[in-house]
Order: C-alpha cells, then sequence, then structure tokens
C-alpha cells in the first residue's frame, strides 16, 4: 500500500464517514438517521479500491469477508442496546460492542473454515 492508496482511502472512507454523519443528524427521523450512522464506509471503499488495484476478483473476496463483518456489526449494535439499557454506561457498552463485534466475527470465519475442511474431508476418497 503506498501514499497515494492511503490517501484515497483516507479521502474517500472520511467523506463517506461525514456524509452519513451529516445525513443522520439532518434527517428528522431518528431511526432512518441511525440506519445512516450505520453506513458501511470502510467496507464500500475498501471494495471500491481493491477494485480499482487488483480487479473484480479480489474485490470479491474483500467483499465476502466484509459478510462477516457485517454480521458482528448487528451483534454489536443488540450488544450495545442491550447494555445501555441494562447498565446505562455508553464507555462500557461501546467497550463490550467491539468485543462482540470482533468475537463474532473471528467465530463465523472459524464456523466457515471448519465447514469446509469438513466437506472436503468427507468428499475425498476412501472417506465416506
Amino acid at each position: 500500500m503506498d501514499g497515494r492508496d492511503l490517501f484515497f482511502r483516507f479521502l474517500f472512507g472520511g467523506s463517506a464517514v461525514v456524509l452519513s454523519y451529516v445525513t443522520a443528524k439532518l434527517l428528522p427521523w431518528e431511526v432512518i438517521g441511525g440506519i445512516f450512522a450505520a453506513f458501511p464506509a470502510v467496507m464500500v471503499v475498501a471494495v471500491m479500491m481493491v477494485g480499482m488495484k487488483k480487479g473484480s476478483k479480489e474485490a470479491a473476496k474483500i467483499a465476502q469477508g466484509s459478510v462477516y463483518g457485517m454480521i458482528g456489526c448487528l451483534l454489536c449494535a443488540l450488544t450495545v442496546l442491550f447494555s445501555l439499557q441494562f447498565t446505562r454506561n455508553w464507555w462500557g457498552s461501546f467497550i463490550f460492542g467491539l468485543i462482540s463485534w470482533f468475537a463474532s466475527s473471528l467465530f463465523l470465519v472459524y464456523m466457515r473454515d471448519y465447514k469446509k475442511k469438513k466437506k472436503e474431508s468427507s468428499i475425498r476418497p476412501g472417506h465416506g
């Protein structure tokens, strides 16, 4: 990754985050604002930048990996919501949510790899 690549990631990613934030603040409906607050700016920029540099096949790998992170985001949001309702501690809820995001995303990748290995071992001759 060179300086130009980093600059464009910062420019596009930062612009997407700012646009999402402004949209969330300007909309009169809090729920719609919350949806824009969860805009996947990093994922969109990562797929775009990898696609421009390495092509669609590599961009698809990034997009596929982001599925696990997005599911983790759902679990993070739910964890933060319930933790805030229970503890009223936004900082602790935030940390707990990040931990749940990372752990659940890693767990999903692990399960994918486990299923793939199990499937491959059942296909091999002499194993089934």
